[in-house]
């Protein structure tokens, strides 16, 4: 719908406020909130306290509280990451949504490769780099900001119900997730759910996501010796741990790279779905080096958004300054599996399982360790709410949004589905192509964010206009 001449104050409010919201974007960006195993907690309590105070700053919500859950383990029982809930309730008749984003980050990784501090805030022309900047503190970031807007414009005529769930552990799999939203429905329960924690086609134009890939991610270990051998007197004849490793992953791929597992799917494109990208497209997008082809077959939105991948994201092995002339006894590899819409993460990683175990070389061993499992999602586009946020997509951007897929994985997304059964999910973001989330020299766009506060802040606003729950 065209903005009303009563939403140009939500409008202006967003401009007013801008300055203040990317200032609170560098605080939280300085706080390195890593979920990971073997990382501090303390930042993680530090960052949960900081977004606390902002959404206290607010002035909307009656209570904000800082909160964890425990979870079962293995071992027992474990202590969740804190993360940040809030609730301000519905007018009489009015819906509420649920504001979701995470406030832990991907750790830095190797701080030579980024070209500035990671963990101190920089601006460079519209972008500000950091790790989190965008994944996801930018979208912890539209939630306040957005809030700040819509009640300073609207005041007591604010009457829609708003709860905000920051997370602390998305990152890490979300372990105590499921344990959290039973301890806290009544505060998180909602007609709306709002999940900021995606991407944009560009700087310039926004997108809905409509689909998202499961995962399945494991670490293997391959072991073929009983212990370190000298290379000159074995080698050739007993088989290391390297060689075997390299030749079991291979056979996950065939000649052309795509997926050769059996008994994983490939999704078939939603009818009036998105295109996706062409070929072109994503050799820029991916940042393909001059000379390299794309990967496996069919559409590029069939490779990214409804086939399976798999990719190995991490091996041990004796670095190279340190190489010595000896054959290696056993080698752990870190794999990240994909799975397409519709199929269970459970079946697809008993067919990956399947297909290690089968093709092992020379008698290898194999053992399995750390599976985290997550559920891929379709996002039905055809309730209110996706109509409400499609046209506030497009006023807060200037642009008509498009729907498009995402092939990474946001496994919480079908636990909020059975938690909240009733609610209508969309998932938003404040992403682009140049984000580099997950990687060095991650920025936002400060474009985006501004354009990003603007759409949710209209979309609040309407509704507080919608009676008719």
């Amino acid at each position: 719908m065209p903005i009303e001449p009563a939403e140009q104050p939500v409008i202006d409010a967003v401009a007013e406020g801008f300055p203040a919201a990317v200032g609170a974007l560098g605080r939280l960006v300085r706080i390195p909130s890593v979920a990971f195993p073997g990382f501090p907690r303390e930042p993680l309590q530090a960052s949960a306290e900081a977004v606390a105070q902002l959404l206290r700053d607010t002035g909307a919500f009656t209570a904000v509280e800082v909160a964890s859950a425990e979870y079962a383990t293995d071992e027992g029982t474990a202590t969740g990451s804190p993360a940040v809930i809030a609730r301000r309730p519905a007018a009489p008749g009015r819906p509420t949504v649920l504001l979701y984003a995470h406030h832990d980050v991907q750790p830095a990784g190797r701080e030579e490769l980024w070209s500035t501090p990671p963990f101190e805030p920089t601006l460079v022309g519209e972008r500000l780099f950091g790790r989190g900047a965008s994944d996801d503190k930018a979208g912890v970031v539209t939630h306040v900001a957005a809030i700040t807007a819509a009640l300073q414009a609207l005041g007591d005529d604010l009457g829609v119900g708003i709860a905000v769930f920051v997370e602390g552990e998305e990152e890490a799999g979300s372990r105590s997730f499921d344990d959290f939203l039973a301890a806290h429905h009544d505060v998180l329960a909602a007609d709306v759910i709002v999940v900021a924690d995606s991407d944009n086609v560009s700087t310039t134009v926004p997108a809905l996501t409509s689909s998202l890939r499961g995962n399945a991610t494991a670490t293997l270990e391959i072991a073929t010796l009983d212990h370190a051998s000298h290379s000159g007197m074995y080698g050739g004849a007993a088989p290391d741990a390297v060689l075997a490793a390299i030749r079991l992953l291979d056979t996950l791929w065939d000649e052309d790279g795509a997926v050769a597992v059996a008994g994983l799917l490939q999704a078939a494109p939603p009818e009036g779905g998105p295109a996706g990208p062409s070929l072109e497209d994503l050799a820029v997008d991916a940042a393909l080096l001059p000379g390299v082809t794309p990967i496996g077959r069919g559409t590029v939105a069939d490779r990214l958004w409804y086939g399976p991948s798999i990719t190995v994201t991490g091996i041990d092995v004796t670095d190279v300054l340190n190489a010595s002339n000896t054959l290696l006894p056993s080698v752990r590899a870190r794999i990240s599996c994909r799975i397409a819409p519709g199929q269970a993460a459970a079946e697809a990683f008993a067919a990956i399982e399947r297909h290690l175990r089968d093709h092992l070389p020379f008698g290898a061993h194999l053992t399995i360790a750390d599976v985290d499992l997550g559920e891929p999602f379709l996002v039905d586009q055809s309730g209110w709410a996706a109509a409400a946020a499609r046209s506030a997509l497009a006023d807060g951007w200037g642009a008509e949004p498009e729907l498009t897929g995402i092939g990474g994985s946001i496994p919480f997304i079908s636990t909020l589905t059975e938690r909240f059964p009733g609610a209508q999910i969309l998932i938003t973001g404040v992403e682009d192509p140049d984000t580099r989330a997950h990687s060095p020299n991650e920025s936002q766009d400060l474009g985006v964010l501004r354009r990003s506060i603007t759409a949710e802040a209209l979309l609040l606003a309407r509704l507080s206009r919608r009676s008719d729950r």
